[in-house]
């Protein structure tokens, strides 16, 4: 994945995970959309890796064979966060990056979310449906959930010294849920260890975690828009039930986190300049895989 340029000198890179847990019916589509889509737009060496989270579908198996660009791991064990921790962990990739698999946020928004990254502007980026430029299509009751668990997180971290989740303008965070978001790789490594969660709150307890450490936030907004058939009621009752539970438990064990100290972490990486070569002279079309990813499905706990 990692290249070089006629010059010899080493194209940074992305690597984007989708987790997924039997997702069949949308994934073909949406891969499929997301590999045409960088390959025609993107320019930096990519990999897209599909996590499944202990599903019970193959259909990631077709795609690592059809897509040159894609590769295929599965997980014994369900959790969005667990599938991106693993992943992440073990990048050869410069910049990692996760979206949901039915692709509702405009890819037009990817570059403008990692290219901070790349040029070593910024260690952190995430796409928000609550910026006031953003541009969002979805059900009345799952927009609640999303004000709701941002307002649970500003409620808990607010009153604490230096702990406000603002952005590199420093105007708060708008949306710390929206599964669109980057972070160096070795960042997240240095951050890794201390994050616990492994379900839906991991995004959250990254994101508290990187302004804890004084690191910079780059926030983008993006274009969103409900995945088709995606309900609004009445299964929403139970997201909202599950979010206020969730973001509850979670915000208390942060809290409990920053009150002693365990959020510090002394060895985050500092922000580098690196030097960019312009688009004209990067290639995306020909990123190798590492031998045999693209075969099989691997396994891992």
């Amino acid at each position: 994945m990692n290249e070089t340029n006629a010059g010899g000198v080493r194209q940074r890179s992305v690597e984007i995970v989708v987790p997924v847990y039997d997702e069949a019916h949308v994934l073909a589509d949406s891969i499929g959309r997301l590999h045409a889509y960088l390959e025609e737009s993107f320019p930096f060496p990519f990999r897209i890796t599909i996590a499944d989270t202990a599903g019970t579908d193959a259909t990631a198996t077709d795609l690592t064979l059809r897509l040159p660009h894609v590769h295929a791991l599965r997980l014994e064990e369900k959790g969005r966060g667990h599938a991106l921790k693993h992943v992440w962990n073990r990048s050869s990739a410069d910049v990692v990056a996760s979206m949901d698999v039915n692709l509702s946020t405009g890819l037009e928004a990817f570059l403008p979310l990692v290219a901070p990254l790349l040029s070593g502007h910024s260690d952190l980026a995430i796409g928000s449906r609550l910026h006031r430029r953003a541009t969002v299509a979805r059900g009345a009751q799952r927009e609640f959930v999303t004000r709701f668990h941002n307002l649970l997180l500003r409620a808990g971290f607010g009153a604490l010294p230096h702990s406000r989740l603002r952005s590199i303008g420093g105007t708060p965070l708008s949306d710390a849920q929206c599964a669109f978001t980057a972070v160096r790789a070795d960042v997240f490594r240095a951050l890794a260890p201390h994050i616990e969660d492994t379900a839906w709150f991991f995004d959250t307890e990254l994101l508290v975690m990187a302004r804890r450490n004084g690191l910079r936030v780059h926030e983008v907004p993006v274009d969103w828009t409900d995945a088709p058939g995606t309900p609004d009621t009445p299964d929403c009752r139970g997201d909202i039930v599950r979010t206020a539970v969730g973001g509850l438990k979670g915000r208390g064990r942060m809290l409990r986190s920053t009150l002693t100290g365990r959020t510090r972490v002394p060895a985050v990486p500092g922000r580098t300049s690196t030097p960019q070569v312009s688009a004209a002279h990067t290639t995306t079309s020909s990123a190798v895989l590492p031998t045999g990813a693209n075969t099989h499905l691997e396994h891992a706990s």
